[in-house]
């Protein structure tokens, strides 16, 4: 098989759009992977931890998630992981995406646990890890904001954070900014524990700003 066609991330892509798709129009599919604190809590369904993040709410929500992912992921499979982490790195990257999706919903759950009208969907937890494990090895690498406007990641990083933070204090909608901001944690946080040297290195980069 073509290298560059098979990773981790690409398999993950296929699937999760292949079963988001499925339970876009199969209501009971949806049902039984959503992430349900009460329905975890009552009947032991630990699993929805991380089926949650195979479902998706509408085709935009699967789409921005895993354009993301693939673009994000295969830069960490392909280049950071390999270069800094050494061996077992696909073992690596399925602990920081598949980790990211299931640490991002503990706060949720311990806030929801009693309250049967919450559930949650989606990649975004994991996603969030991909983006911030790359935001440390490339601070000042840029992102195309609408594929058009470059944003330096570490302040698109920063904006992130403090938007999350801000929107959940608010709970003016229904988004899980908390999980966008729990995942982005564990992502930079576990690639740390993987290579603590990466926070040094971190700092440095950043303290001596852009290349420009």
């Amino acid at each position: 098989m073509n290298p560059e066609v098979f990773s981790v991330t690409n398999v993950i892509v296929a699937v999760t759009c292949l079963i988001s798709y499925f339970a876009f129009s199969n209501s009971g599919l949806k049902s039984t992977m959503l992430f349900h604190p009460v329905t975890i809590k009552k009947q032991g369904q630990w699993y929805r931890f991380l089926s949650s993040g195979l479902i998706h709410a509408d085709m935009m929500h699967l789409i921005i998630n895993m354009f993301v992912l693939w673009s994000f992921g295969n830069a960490i499979e392909r280049a950071y992981y390999p270069a800094f982490l050494g061996e077992f790195t696909t073992v690596k990257f399925m602990i920081l995406y598949f980790g990211g999706i299931i640490v991002s919903s503990i706060p949720s759950y311990l806030r929801h646990q009693s309250d049967s009208n919450y559930a949650a969907l989606g990649a975004s937890g994991g996603v969030a890890a991909v983006v911030f494990a790359v935001i440390l090895f490339a601070p000042w690498q840029n992102l195309y904001l609408y594929a058009i406007l470059p944003i330096p990641q570490i302040l698109a990083g920063i904006a992130y954070i403090v938007y999350s933070y801000i929107k959940d204090k608010r709970a003016t909608d229904n988004i899980g900014h908390m999980a966008h901001l729990t995942g982005a944690i564990w992502g930079f946080v576990v690639t740390i524990i993987m290579n603590p040297s990466l926070l040094p290195r971190f700092l440095e980069l950043t303290l001596e700003g852009p290349a420009w």
